[in-house]
């Protein structure tokens, strides 16, 4: 088991790439704490991993409020006595979010505070619990478009983005010698209820397809098993780096323009 003896805390757990490796975590024999803002999902992926015989405990947390972040990292060490691995994926896309002539300051302001502000917060009151364990793994989710931009626009939710890897650089150098590690998992378009309503549109959904080279959107187990790899002590040379996990994306886009 890749996790024995290891506790992990993932917040947005209740659907998407979030329960899929809150599954695989406890599978691998993580203690997991599964944070999310709709109870009832979150309250599923827990009985999900007691059906298998795993580990976890749910604790309701809205990431953008500073007081259920500390809370949900409280909770971990409650419940489990120590935190290990810090896994910040709660994220939100937001219908309206468009072009920067047309999106609203009220969308705007809320994808940063899901999207960066959460991940900030996440780190805020999680390092101190990783430093209490001896150090751990902290990975950010980000996206392919955090690097490159999106193949038609959605702002605010690439700019948060943009903003989540220059935090994970920021945080991984500062905290390196002290057995700290932070990464960014940067997915392409995952086939997740987040991209459901955005996908059922076929022009944009085709607008995205045809710049994947498989031709398909990832799977939410396909992202989990990369997240699992960065948790692990597998990973344990690599810190600061944008992981990305896109199909080829990048590279169809630079061969395009190269």
């Amino acid at each position: 088991m890749r996790l024995l003896n290891k506790v992990a805390l993932i917040t947005g757990a209740g659907s998407g790439i979030g329960r899929e490796s809150a599954l695989l975590f406890a599978k691998e024999g993580a203690q997991v704490v599964v944070c999310d803002l709709n109870q009832e999902a979150g309250q599923e992926t827990v009985s999900m991993i007691q059906a298998a015989d795993g580990q976890a405990t749910f604790v309701p947390a809205d990431v953008s409020k500073a007081s259920d972040a500390k809370a949900m990292i409280e909770a971990a060490e409650t419940a489990y006595g120590k935190l290990n691995i810090l896994f910040n994926n709660a994220g939100i896309f937001h219908p309206a979010d468009g072009s920067v002539l047309d999106t609203e300051e009220a969308v705007w302001d809320l994808t940063m505070n899901v999207n960066l502000k959460g991940v900030f917060l996440g780190c805020k009151y999680g390092i101190p619990a990783l430093l209490r364990a001896g150090g751990g793994s902290i990975i950010n989710t980000a996206s392919f478009v955090a690097v490159m931009g999106a193949a038609t626009s959605q702002v605010a939710y690439t700019a948060s983005k943009g903003g989540v890897l220059s935090l994970t650089r920021e945080i991984s150098v500062e905290f390196a010698r002290q057995n700290i590690r932070v990464n960014a998992l940067c997915p392409g378009p995952v086939e997740t209820p987040l991209l459901a309503e955005l996908m059922s549109d076929p022009a944009r959904r085709q607008r995205r397809l045809v710049h994947i080279p498989p031709g398909r959107l990832a799977q939410a187990t396909e992202i989990a098993q990369v997240a699992l790899f960065l948790a692990s002590d597998e990973s344990s040379f690599v810190n600061g780096s944008t992981f990305l996990v896109d199909g080829g994306i990048t590279s169809a886009y630079v061969t395009a323009e190269g």
